[in-house]
């Protein structure tokens, strides 16, 4: 992809579209706030903004301040399981969801132990915004995600599965249930490929026990490497030493392989950019894939409330283009995860461009 796509790609990532497509979310885990599209054929996640320059109409003509960019763009379906629903009346949509092309994608459960308490809450998380709004429901139960799971292969192609979830209490930090789902999933759907996420357990051996479960990527996400960041972004994460996400990260790549481990780093909290590659040019070292993402100011988030903005477009196209690089120099492609928000690429400009 040359650089103008790239910068095409971050402008909208930042000022997204002015339209709202017919597959799109508010709140929830992950990136938000967002409509489901394909760009050049590309699965891409973008933002509605009732104020962006950007729109989108149904010929897939994509304009900017009334002005043809020279750039397909598709909104993708509303998916047909979302038509359908379990046997005590649950909607298969608040379940679990279909993201960006041929991604189902659950958080199986939708509360986080650090979510309640401003001094532990990650700043830019949206969670529990979503059960609030009654949208989803709090635990989803591992039958009902091989349920879903099955129908959304049937119905609408899906190809692989992310399974994410609030932190608990426990030591295990939610690996339990989310075991319990993976192996569901699999006596479903056999060939499914899954990723799941998680916080470092207190056992690494759940780690193993997850890939034995049938998991077969993994992201341990932490947001930054600067330990300043975290603190002010995540402060209950941050509580949980570097060394230890790093001790996680090497048993990950142990047990399910190098570039089947990712971690999300968020562009736009402060930290210094050449910081930023560099810890990205560490973790490809140790196997692990460094997913970069713009930082979003949600509704509902704590740094939304603060009035915290998105990055600028150029900061974004400049350490995803660096980044990028480091990956194909290591020959690390998102895609060979199988399963994972890597291996989609609709949330990052990564994938397009070689990474």
């Amino acid at each position: 992809m040359a650089a103008l796509d790239l910068g095409l790609r971050s402008d909208l990532a930042i000022r997204g579209l002015r339209t709202r497509p017919p597959l799109h979310r508010r709140a929830g885990a992950g990136p938000s706030d967002d409509g489901h599209w394909l760009l050049d054929g590309g699965p891409t996640t973008l933002p509605m903004a009732a104020d962006s320059p950007w729109a989108a109409d149904e010929h897939g003509v994509l304009t900017r301040d009334g002005v043809v960019v020279d750039a397909a763009i598709a909104p993708v379906a509303r998916p047909r399981f979302y038509e359908l629903e379990t046997e005590d009346g649950v909607p298969y949509e608040q379940i679990a969801r279909l993201h960006g092309r041929h991604v189902l994608a659950t958080t199986v459960v939708q509360t986080c132990v650090r979510y309640t308490d401003e001094n532990t809450r990650c700043r830019f998380c949206t969670i529990e915004e979503s059960l609030d709004a009654g949208t989803t429901t709090q635990v989803k139960w591992p039958e009902q995600i091989a349920e879903v799971a099955a129908a959304a292969v049937r119905l609408d192609g899906v190809r692989q599965l992310v399974m994410t979830t609030g932190t608990s209490n426990g030591p295990d930090r939610g690996a339990r249930h989310l075991a319990r789902c993976v192996a569901a999933v699999r006596r479903a759907v056999p060939w499914m490929p899954i990723q799941i996420q998680i916080e470092p357990p207190a056992d690494l051996a759940w780690i193993g026990y997850l890939h034995g479960a049938g998991a077969r990527a993994i992201g341990i996400h932490i947001e930054s490497l600067d330990q300043a960041v975290r603190e002010r972004w995540t402060p209950g994460k941050a509580t949980v030493p570097l060394e230890r996400y790093e001790q996680a990260w090497k048993e990950a790549v142990r047990v399910f392989g190098r570039n089947r481990v990712s971690t999300y780093l968020l562009i736009g909290l402060g930290e210094e950019p050449d910081r930023l590659v560099a810890g990205a040019r560490r973790l490809i070292a140790m196997g692990v894939y460094p997913f970069v993402v713009p930082y979003r100011p949600l509704v509902g988030a704590l740094s939304h409330a603060d009035g915290v903005p998105a990055p600028s477009h150029e900061l974004l196209a400049d350490i995803t283009d660096r980044v990028a690089r480091e990956l194909r120099r290591a020959g690390m492609r998102g895609t060979a995860q199988g399963a994972g928000c890597a291996a989609c690429g609709a949330c990052s400009s990564l994938r397009a461009i070689g990474g």
